[in-house]
């Protein structure tokens, strides 16, 4: 199948009288060339289970079903969209799913049947893309690798490594359950209407060693960096008054700032805190 045999998008949004809807944060990726290749970052995805969040028009969709996803669900939280995605259903002999409602209240691993994996393919909403890569980070077995479009800044906080400026909370998160690379960049004109920031397409396949209690992590975390100006004895005590013991437990000096710890850093940091609850 050829998605080219369709009928454009452009097209089919003018036929519409579609627009995008700054609420939702939605920026239109209506060049083919470019919603293939997020196709290809992905791997192969043919025959397999695939979950692409806010379809919009459908460019990514005709995309990942030419990559031969299968099933794709596809959840849009727009109804406007549904009459430009639903004549791909039969388009790809019944291999897409609609799904209209909110991915951050999706279950999405009732949506493909217990017990299988799906991957997970998107050019995210602004203005939900964190908020949904956590969620995702503490999902269960159903989650497998994911490649997803975000705001540039937004990627690269979550490859970043200590010492860099970007580096924070999202970026320990995202790396104790997944390796995390930027794939490649998105320049503002390749999407209708253009944002005013760039964008990137992050790969993030699942490490050997994930860390298991991301809630902890998160707790210290958002404690750690609320406050990255200041020394972690102080920072740390939103969570403890008693934070130089914490510290101690978990071999970090207390004068240590939150931007110098690592992964195993923070991990002994979540555990020891874990232990004195």
């Amino acid at each position: 199948m050829n998605a080219d045999d369709l009928p454009s998008l452009r097209a089919e949004l003018e036929a519409h009288d579609l627009w995008a809807k700054k609420s939702f944060g939605q920026h239109f990726l209506l060049d083919l060339n470019i919603t293939r290749r997020i196709a290809r970052a992905a791997g192969d995805i043919a025959g397999k289970p695939v979950i692409e969040i806010g379809p919009g028009p459908g460019g990514l969709t005709r995309a990942l079903l030419e990559a031969g996803a299968d099933p794709l669900i596809a959840i849009e939280k727009d109804p406007r969209f549904l009459p430009l995605l639903e004549p791909l259903v039969e388009w790809s002999g019944g291999r897409l799913r609609i799904v209209s409602g909110d991915a951050l209240e999706a279950d999405e691993a009732a949506l493909f049947g217990r017990g299988r994996c799906a991957a997970i393919v998107s050019n995210l909403p602004y203005n939900v893309g964190t908020p949904l890569l956590v969620k995702w980070l503490k999902a269960g077995a159903w989650r497998g690798e994911m490649t997803l479009m975000f705001q540039k800044e937004v990627a690269l906080r979550i490859v970043a490594k200590p010492g860099d400026d970007a580096y924070g909370r999202l970026a320990v998160l995202a790396q104790a359950r997944c390796t995390a690379k930027v794939a490649f960049s998105v320049p503002a004109r390749a999407f209708t209407p253009a944002p005013n920031v760039e964008s990137a397409v992050v790969r993030l396949t699942d490490r050997a060693d994930p860390y298991a209690d991301l809630d902890a992590l998160e707790r210290v975390t958002a404690a750690a960096f609320g406050q990255r100006r200041k020394m972690l004895r102080s920072a740390l005590k939103v969570l403890t008054p008693d934070a130089e013991t914490l510290l101690r437990a978990a071999k970090i000096e207390p004068t240590a700032r939150a931007e110098e710890i690592d992964q195993a850093g923070f991990r002994a940091l979540a555990d020891a805190w874990r232990a004195m609850r």
